[in-house]
């Protein structure tokens, strides 16, 4: 699985442009406006070989009570929880803010691999802020300049060399990989016992209640298969109606490793706009797709149900037409 690189920091101190330098085009909206980028945005990177997923956050303002911006603090926090190693981007000419200081902490408690990032240091002497940024506990920071790109590879190197060891190493590449993604609590996980005929995955009826995901290989009339679980989800009250979108972020990692794509939708939700994010993810990265509506069992049935649903769900996810639709009670 690809390493993930979270990019946290509050609003405007250049973390889009950053982003973009980074991945190599223009992905997220770039103004001068604090807050501007108003959800994670994620993208494949590479460094020397090294490939990982880079995902941009909106500003954190750690006590805001305006709703966008608690908002983008939660969602930065849930990208936080699910990154290997977490970019703190300041802005490198301004010197340490009350918001800084709290984002640190913030960063200090979550115990994970940490680069701070002063960023807009257009020059080779540092301005007078820049030693200020010692005080918050997190090492040397690194002087960069996303616009003019400056620093950039000395801090890619720094980054990849906190990546894990490979975790693909080990894998049967002569396996078909199946992931199985979707939004929370549609069945994902009872699938894959289903598949395996025992339990070996964690079921509640609780969303989130996969611990993370998981490789379960089997084997079926010779053929070698790895399902690859993507629920994924340590679930905590503050970051609750972010839920969703954390299963975005898993589901992009097994993405990339899968063969074959099952995307799961619950028959009693329909098509949500949530399903249809995650399906484009798969159908952007021209990965085989069967769309798996599962709890059949539990939607009322009239006649012409199933033909009548199917044609809602082509119609829903048009762009990917060629996908087979199957219906399921796992």
């Amino acid at each position: 699985m690809k390493p993930i690189v979270a990019i946290v920091g509050r609003p405007n101190v250049g973390k889009s442009t950053f982003f973009n330098k980074i991945v190599g085009r223009r992905v997220s909206i770039v103004e001068d406006t604090p807050g501007v980028t108003r959800d994670r945005i994620a993208a494949e990177a590479e460094w020397t070989g090294r490939e990982f997923l880079l995902i941009d956050t909106g500003g954190i303002e750690p006590d805001s009570k305006d709703f966008i911006l608690s908002k983008m603090r939660a969602q930065a926090e849930v990208a936080m929880d699910t990154a290997d190693v977490i970019l703190f981007l300041v802005d490198g000419r301004t010197g340490v803010t009350t918001a800084d200081s709290d984002v640190a902490a913030m960063l200090r408690r979550k115990g994970k691999d940490v680069i701070l990032v002063a960023n807009k240091i257009d020059t080779q002497k540092m301005p007078d802020g820049y030693y200020d940024f010692y005080e918050l506990g997190l090492g040397q920071p690194f002087p960069i300049s996303s616009t003019n790109q400056l620093g950039l590879g000395d801090l890619l190197d720094a980054i990849v060399e906190k990546f894990p060891v490979n975790a693909t190493d080990g894998e049967d590449e002569n396996a078909v990989h199946i992931a199985i993604i979707g939004k929370p609590n549609v069945g994902k996980s009872s699938m894959v016992n289903a598949f395996l005929g025992e339990e070996r995955v964690i079921v509640s009826d609780q969303a989130g209640t996969t611990r993370d995901s998981v490789d379960t290989p089997f084997e079926k009339e010779g053929v070698r298969y790895v399902l690859i679980d993507t629920a994924g989800i340590r679930r905590r009250s503050r970051v609750s109606d972010d839920i969703e979108k954390y299963s975005v972020i898993r589901a992009l990692s097994a993405i990339e490793r899968c063969d074959v794509a099952l995307l799961v939708i619950d028959a009693q939700d329909g098509v949500t706009e949530q399903d249809k994010k995650i399906a484009g993810l798969a159908h952007e990265a021209g990965k085989g797709i069967i769309v798996v509506v599962n709890k059949w069992d539990l939607l009322a049935k009239e006649t012409n149900t199933m033909r009548d649903f199917e044609r809602t769900v082509k119609m829903e996810l048009q762009f990917m037409h060629y996908a087979p639709v199957l219906f399921t009670s796992a």
